[in-house]
């Protein structure tokens, strides 16, 4: 019975009418399908240009875009930063890239069946086939290590939901689908005038002998080719028509949001016009005052988790995380696009409102390391949408962490966060014959010490240190002195805008005073001001952090050192230095001639380098969830065994000091000012 009706169904198959319902059939359900998918995709173009924000323009050197498409999604180097589940990934994504176009071949064949590519180029179709059989059974491969992690590993910023299931369960029956269309392609007998492919598919071969293919009958063959070519045109169908409303939206928007990154290292908080008159609000305070850039990020986000994995503050039980924040966001704009698309801005929520996902704890626990930023395979600044929320919280809403209220009144009041009198911003050198811009006007090097090291106990003896290694090398320099003002990096991560820009003109009109070649800094967080932001304020000067300025010293002859025993020596990277500015070497080169023992890294270093918990003003905010970040690095420190630990930051130097204090270790912490001091001593 069962084999009659195989044989039956088997010549039905064979049948002219079949045919034509069978095209019938696949043209309603592609152009239904497709059209479907159309629909959706320009639904989400349409919310991505109503929007109202302006980003930078990104459509410059179009040659170096392109060139970075076949690094970065081609290539897979970023996917592939992490081996494992880069290798998975990169399988996983050739594999299904490589079906694509005999998919592609099978729907038109289903429309019109005469149709086959093999006839018109056999050689190169048969090498093609064969490549592809390969490479698709190599997805199965990526899968099975996709699921490993997520069943066995399960690491805690990797989300398991029904989405991730339903994608794995699409893409799993594409390919075995694919290997089975062709197990039974190869298996059937070649028509007078159709294409052979026995010997193409080395894989599929495989399946057709494992489960038995080659002792069916004709119409057993025929019947199952058209059942698994059902299941396969189907499935992509369906996946097609899923993937624009899913996390997996980043197969289409990760190309483009790839191609229109920007080319460098973001440096600069985006300049806000604060005195337009014109405008209705300051920051990103609903989802219409996303710009397009903003969207596509959002779009593109993949929910792997690696900004999670690697973000301070959410390893150390805080509530954010980079990921969620794009994947809230992104949420917030679809619930309320129907608004945007109608032009009922008006009606638009705030993101951050009673209830929302995005709560202060979350905003504010930020200390914009820029880890999630470095380490994102798609390229999202996770860091544009905290600083913009940052400035719209202050500058329109009034609501910060409460400890802010006194910095913010310190750095109005005396330029500087501790609330010191600027009178004693030059009183850590007494004694030392440090000269004054405003006694020495023509300088050569402008020495800007910052606020930490005019104020802080800890970063005036850096400061000593290094106005002694700079007197050493007979460096012509001076500093400001009382002259100097914070640099605005505290206030603009902190989102004051508005504070941030009066103490950058205050610097910028000091600096117009006086004629010098260089200003050189201690401090990353001034380095990184100076260097990237003020150029937006008609100030672009040459800015070299020292332990640069130092190298060049020693290479130049000026400066002599004498290799020092600081024991085992580690090394932590400020992120201002590090992640923002991709200075990395540097400070290990002089740490090499300055150190007689040995230099070992920390399990998180250079580019997964760990902050210690003072940057995006979180210096001057309480830390009550959740483990102190600082004491965290301090315990990275430890494990190492090193004796000594060298920072380049002086609130680097003070979060690592005050973590190893908590523990019964014996750490000392050294900037490197303080180490080339003594070893040219």
């Amino acid at each position: 019975m069962v084999d009659s009706t195989i044989m039956l169904l088997g010549d039905l198959c064979n049948m002219e009418y079949y045919l034509i319902f069978k095209s019938v059939l696949m043209a309603i359900a592609l152009i239904g399908g497709f059209g479907y998918f159309s629909i959706k995709v320009k639904r989400l173009y349409q919310i991505m240009m109503a929007v109202d924000g302006e980003p930078k323009p990104f459509v410059d050197r179009v040659g170096e875009r392109i060139k970075v498409l076949f690094t970065d999604v081609l290539g897979q180097t970023n996917v592939r930063r992490k081996f494992a589940p880069g290798i998975a990934h990169s399988l996983i994504f050739f594999g299904f890239l490589a079906i694509q176009p005999h998919s592609l071949e099978l729907m038109v064949r289903g429309v019109f069946p005469g149709f086959e590519i093999g006839l018109v180029l056999p050689g190169l179709y048969s090498a093609y086939l064969y490549i592809a059989d390969i490479l698709g059974f190599f997805v199965l491969i990526g899968f099975g290590v996709a699921l490993y992690r997520r069943l066995v590993i399960k690491p805690d910023y990797l989300t398991m939901g029904r989405d991730a299931n339903l994608i794995i369960l699409f893409t799993c029956v594409i390919v075995i689908s694919f290997h089975f269309i062709n197990a039974f392609q190869m298996l059937l007998p070649v028509e007078a005038d159709g294409f052979n492919y026995a010997g193409v598919f080395p894989i599929s071969g495989i399946f057709a002998w494992v489960f038995g293919l080659g002792s069916l009958s004709h119409s057993s063959l025929v019947l199952g080719l058209e059942i698994f070519y059902y299941i396969h045109i189907g499935t992509i169908l369906g996946f097609l028509i899923y993937i624009p409303g899913s996390k997996h939206l980043h197969l289409l928007a990760a190309a483009p949001n790839v191609f229109f990154k920007r080319l460098e290292i973001e440096k600069a908080i985006t300049k806000t016009d604060i005195e337009d008159e014109e405008a209705e609000t300051f920051g990103l305070g609903k989802a219409s005052e996303f710009n397009w850039h903003n969207v596509l990020n959002l779009y593109a986000c993949t929910e792997c988790g690696r900004c999670e994995e690697l973000c301070p503050a959410s390893a150390t039980g805080k509530p954010l995380s980079p990921k969620k924040i794009i994947h809230d966001l992104k949420v917030d704009l679809l619930d309320q696009s129907d608004l945007l698309l109608n032009g009922k801005k008006e009606e638009i929520l705030p993101l951050m409102r009673e209830g929302s996902e995005i709560s202060d704890d979350v905003l504010w626990a930020c200390t914009s390391c820029r880890s999630c930023e470095d380490i994102c395979p798609v390229n999202n600044e996770h860091l544009d949408f905290i600083f913009e929320m940052r400035k719209h919280q202050v500058l329109m809403e009034a609501n910060f962490p409460a400890e802010m209220q006194e910095t913010f009144n310190n750095m109005e009041n005396q330029s500087n966060p501790w609330g010191f009198s600027s009178d004693l911003r030059a009183d850590w050198c007494k004694g030392m014959d440090v000269p004054l811009m405003s006694e020495k006007p023509t300088a050569r090097v402008l020495w800007f010490v910052g606020c930490a090291g005019s104020f802080d106990d800890r970063g005036k003896k850096i400061s000593q240190a290094t106005a002694r290694v700079l007197q050493r090398a007979g460096v012509d320099f001076a500093i400001l002195g009382a002259e100097e003002s914070c640099n605005g990096d505290m206030a603009r991560r902190a989102g004051n805008e508005y504070l941030a820009q009066t103490m950058i003109m205050q610097n910028v009109e000091t600096f117009g005073q006086y004629k010098f070649d260089t200003i050189i800094t201690g401090c990353p967080h001034c380095y990184n001001t100076l260097k990237n932001e003020y150029p937006d304020f008609g100030a672009a000067y040459k800015v070299v952090h020292t332990a640069d300025f130092f190298n060049t010293l020693i290479k130049e002859g000026r400066l002599n050192i004498n290799s020092k025993d600081f024991g085992t020596l580690t090394f932590h990277d400020s992120c201002y230095l590090g992640r923002w500015n991709n200075i990395y070497d540097s400070p290990r080169q002089l740490l090499e001639k300055a150190n007689a023992g040995s230099l070992v890294e920390m399990e998180r270093t250079r580019e997964k380098g760990f902050c210690c918990g003072a940057g995006g003003a979180r210096m001057f905010m309480e830390e009550t969830i959740g483990e102190r970040i600082n004491n965290t690095r301090a315990d990275q420190v430890i494990k190492t065994g090193a004796t000594t630990v060298a920072t380049s930051c002086p609130f680097c130097a003070t979060m690592l000091n005050d973590g190893i204090l908590e523990t019964d270790t014996k750490v000392m912490v050294k900037d490197i000012a303080e180490i080339i001091d003594e070893a040219c001593s």
